[in-house]
């Protein structure tokens, strides 16, 4: 069966060691599924991610992972990513190894991998530092043009976790508003867990949209409100107010692990860390008991 609780979908899914990718490029950042990867304890994760955004940042600072594939690492519209910053710099609260890129290139290297390919080919690179730095970053010879090109590895992500407004009992996924890498980090994958606004019997998906197929989805979660303090199109706004508040909470060692102790380890789901911080949650998600039944 598709459709599950998200602690339950995390248990099954999430292991110790795995390379995960969760994907959404500013709107539908899937908050709730890595706060029940840090409630479960999960370590040594090599993390991925167009724009790590606060989300690795209070993964990070719980100590789960060793690494990060990345490009641009901040806190949009705000500043740094404090707790990445300090693992880089410091080690804490653990060392963590980064490979960095340009959108292209990662773009290029998710690409690759849903295309089954070994490696991308794009122009960014050529002519940048960004290889001395990027041991990944190689290069080809047209075979057509004779053009000198750059090259990055596809990106195979044991596990994607994607955030969504719908899906339905038969775990199609729908996606609205703007994308990043979302559909070729889902096709790139083995795995792929996602958590969505509501669960419906009929997708009444436009000719355009953005449809996940069930034959790629490996478990389907129903959260409202999963991807706060980020956005979902058609049900909640951004809330800034939050991203700027982060900001201070990140700085200190102490702060972050008393908030993330109150916030996070001190809440059992998703709903529980909502009403804690006086957000309601989205209106019209029926609970995970009722979609599963």
């Amino acid at each position: 069966m598709k459709l599950t609780t998200l602690h339950d979908a995390i248990a099954a899914h999430v292991r110790d060691g795995q390379t995960i990718a969760m994907e959404g490029f500013t709107h539908l950042i899937p908050f709730a599924a890595a706060h029940e990867i840090i409630r479960q304890g999960r370590k040594d994760l090599h993390l991925v991610r167009m724009t790590p955004d606060i989300v690795y940042d209070q993964m990070i600072g719980a100590g789960c992972a060793r690494a990060l594939t990345f490009s641009w690492g901040g806190n949009p519209g705000v500043g740094s990513l404090h707790r990445l910053r300090d693992a880089v710099e410091k080690g804490w609260p653990r060392p963590i190894e980064i490979v960095e890129h340009s959108h292209a290139g990662m773009a290029a290297s998710y690409t690759a991998g849903a295309s089954n390919l070994p490696f991308g080919v794009l122009r960014g690179y050529i002519g940048t530092d960004l290889p001395a730095v990027n041991p990944q970053v190689r290069s080809v010879t047209c075979p057509y043009s004779g053009e000198k090109l750059a090259t990055v590895p596809a990106l195979r992500p044991d596990l994607t976790i994607l955030h969504a407004q719908l899906a339905d009992r038969s775990g199609n996924v729908l996606l609205r508003g703007i994308l990043g890498a979302q559909k070729e980090a889902a096709m790139a994958a083995r795995r792929l867990v996602v958590t969505v606004e509501r669960v419906v019997d009929e997708l009444d998906a436009s000719m355009n949209a953005v449809v996940l197929p069930s034959w790629i989805v490996t478990a389907v979660a129903c959260v409202p409100g999963g991807a706060y303090p980020s956005y979902a199109q058609g049900f909640y706004a951004r809330d800034n107010a939050f991203y700027l508040a982060w900001d201070e909470i990140a700085r200190d060692r102490d702060r972050f692990r008393g908030w993330m102790d109150e916030h996070v380890l001190g809440t059992r789901t998703h709903a529980e860390f909502l009403r804690g911080l006086g957000v309601p949650a989205a209106e019209g998600g029926p609970s995970a008991a009722e979609v599963i039944q």
